[in-house]
Parts: structure tokens; C-alpha cells; sequence
């Protein structure tokens, strides 16, 4: 009876044990990626910019669509794949006001449709990027996506695509303790997956 009443105990002490250190480390995982998240440098306005052959922007929030079209009519890139647009979307619902940017070739813009994801993005532009034979890559999003965006691009395009980052600033739709929170679970659901 003694015996089997510290077995009991050990055994709720042993179940305790493992709930704290799984607690820690759950916590220590996230602390961590949060970090990640909130250092990623934002480089729109640095000094030098990264030039490159294509840019990839991603949609999904506002201002990141208009600010690709401000590098590539600044000629930092060569052509502009807009990644994730909406299947039946026109070039000029996705952004009315290219009228005002006259040095922008519409031939240079190419618009993505197959996407609904950031892996998507990636596995998709990449056939883009490929046939239009770029060797390096400027990937456009925002601060709070990028960390997780670039790591899921690196995992996906082959090592002889460069993939240099064009942070931008967070929109408002992304600067809510709840933005944070979804692009954490987003990430460490990526990392679960095995994709980044």
C-alpha cells in the first residue's frame, strides 16, 4: 500500500515535470520566434537598395502592391510578378492609379493567379521567375512576413536564384498584438509542416 502510494506520488510528480518543461520549452519556441518576427529590418528607404532582375511582390496587404510598382518604376527591378492576386482580377483593378506611372511598361507586370498562400506564392512565382530567366530576386512584403516569406522562398527556390528582401512597412491591418499572434501560429504551423 506504502509502495504503490509513492509510485502514485512520483508518478503525479514525473506528469508535472513533464507538463512544466514542455510549458518552457512551448514558451521559449515562442519568445523566440517572436523575437525573429519583430527584428526583421525594414529596408525600404536604406541606402543601397537591392537591385535585382524580378521582383516578387506578395498581396495580401494594403500598400505592398503600390510600392512594387514604385521600385520598378524607379528600374530596381526588371520585371514584377505580383504574387496571390484573385483569379479574375484586371491589372488596373489591382492597382488604378498606374496611369500616373508612366515609366511603368505594363509588359513588365505579370500577374500570379494561382496562389492562396505563402508556400504557394513561393512553388508559383518560381516557375515565373524561372522562364523569365532571373538570377536574382527581390521579394516585396511587409515587416511582419517577411522573416516567415523568406524563409519559405529560400526553402523553395533552387540555391542559384538569389532572393535579396524588401521590407516594408507594416500596414495598419498588421500592427495589432493579434497580427502578431496569427503570423506566429502561420510560422510555427510552416515549421511543423517542415517547409521552412
Amino acid at each position: 500500500m506504502l509502495k504503490s502510494k509513492l509510485l502514485l506520488i512520483k508518478t503525479r510528480r514525473f506528469k508535472k515535470t513533464i507538463i512544466y518543461i514542455t510549458a518552457l520549452i512551448f514558451g521559449a519556441v515562442i519568445y523566440f520566434q517572436t523575437v525573429l518576427i519583430l527584428n526583421e529590418p525594414m529596408n525600404l528607404w536604406s541606402e543601397p537598395s537591392p537591385i535585382a532582375e524580378c521582383g516578387v511582390v506578395l498581396t495580401g496587404a494594403p500598400g505592398r502592391v503600390r510600392e512594387s510598382f514604385e521600385y520598378l518604376g524607379q528600374k530596381k527591378i526588371q520585371k514584377l510578378i505580383v504574387s496571390g492576386v484573385y483569379k479574375d482580377s484586371k491589372l488596373h483593378e489591382i492597382f488604378p492609379y498606374l496611369s500616373f506611372y508612366p515609366e511603368v511598361n505594363m509588359d513588365d507586370i505579370i500577374l500570379e493567379k494561382k496562389s492562396e498562400t505563402t508556400f504557394g506564392n513561393a512553388q508559383q512565382s518560381l516557375v515565373l521567375v524561372q522562364n523569365l530567366k532571373c538570377k536574382d530576386v527581390v521579394l516585396i512584403t511587409s515587416q511582419i512576413h517577411m522573416s516567415r516569406a523568406y524563409r519559405i522562398f529560400k526553402a523553395t527556390y533552387p540555391a542559384s536564384i538569389e532572393i535579396k528582401k524588401l521590407s516594408l512597412p507594416n500596414s495598419k491591418t498588421e500592427r495589432s498584438v493579434m497580427d502578431l499572434c496569427t503570423e506566429i501560429v502561420k510560422s510555427l504551423f510552416y515549421y511543423g509542416l517542415g517547409l521552412v
